[in-house]
C-alpha cells in the first residue's frame, strides 16, 4: 500500500510540473540573489551557513506543507475509504524525505556554484543534509496534516512550525559550523546523535497520532 501510495504522489507531482520547476527557480532565484546582495563575491562561512539553512528551510516548508493542505476534500475522503492512515502518513514522510533531499543537494550545488562552499568534511555534511531533510519532512508532514483541518491553514502551518523546526536548525548549524573547521567527526557525535532522536521521535508522533487526526 505504501508503495503504491508513493507511486500516487510522484504521478500527481509529474502532472503538476509547474510546482516542482516553481521551487528550482525559487531556489536559483534566491541563490543568485543572495550572491548580488553580497557583491558577487565569495562570503565568510558563517554568512555561508545561514543563508543556506534558511533557503533550505523556506523551500521545504513550500513543497512539505502541501502534502495535506493541498489535498482536496473529496480525495481526503476516497483515501480515507481505500488506504490505512499509517499507510498515508508513512507515505507522505518518505515523499517529502526524497524531494526534500533532492532540492537540498541541489540546493547546495547551486550554493558551490555560486559562493563556492567552505566545507571541508564533505561526507559529513552530505549525511547531516540527509538527516535534516528526513526531519523536515517528518515533523512537517504531521503538522500539515494539523492545519489542514483549519480554516487559516497557511497561518496556523507557520505557527506549529516554527518551535520544532528551529531545534533542527540549530543542531544543524551547529555541525556546519564543524564541517567548516574541519573538527574530528567526534565533535558532531552528540549533535547527530541528537536528530537521530528528533526523527524518531517525530517519526513515531506522527505514525501513532495521524490515524487520530485523519478520522476527525
Amino acid at each position: 500500500m505504501i508503495i503504491a501510495l508513493l507511486k500516487k504522489e510522484f504521478s500527481l507531482e509529474i502532472r503538476r510540473k509547474a510546482v516542482i520547476s516553481g521551487l528550482v527557480i525559487y531556489l536559483l532565484s534566491t541563490v543568485f540573489i543572495g550572491y548580488m546582495a553580497f557583491g558577487f563575491r565569495v562570503i565568510d562561512p558563517i554568512s555561508w551557513s545561514a543563508l543556506f539553512w534558511i533557503t533550505l528551510l523556506f523551500t521545504a516548508v513550500n513543497i512539505i506543507s502541501k502534502g495535506f493542505v493541498g489535498e482536496s476534500k473529496g480525495r481526503e475522503i476516497y483515501y480515507y475509504s481505500v488506504a490505512n492512515p499509517s499507510a498515508i502518513i508513512v507515505s507522505k514522510i518518505v515523499y517529502g524525505f526524497l524531494i526534500c533531499s533532492a532540492l537540498s543537494f541541489f540546493g547546495f550545488l547551486l550554493f558551490a556554484v555560486f559562493f563556492s562552499h567552505p566545507i571541508e568534511d564533505i561526507w559529513l555534511f552530505i549525511l547531516l543534509i540527509i538527516l535534516v531533510s528526513f526531519g523536515f519532512s517528518a515533523s512537517l508532514s504531521l503538522l500539515s496534516s494539523i492545519a489542514s483541518k483549519a480554516t487559516n491553514s497557511g497561518i496556523l502551518m507557520a505557527v506549529l512550525s516554527f518551535p520544532v523546526i528551529i531545534s533542527i536548525l540549530l543542531l544543524a548549524i551547529k555541525v556546519t559550523k564543524n564541517c567548516i573547521d574541519g573538527l574530528d567527526r567526534s565533535a558532531s557525535f552528540d549533535e547527530l546523535l541528537t536528530l537521530v532522536a528528533i526523527n524518531c521521535l517525530v517519526s513515531a508522533t506522527s505514525y501513532l497520532l495521524f490515524p487520530y487526526i485523519w478520522r476527525s
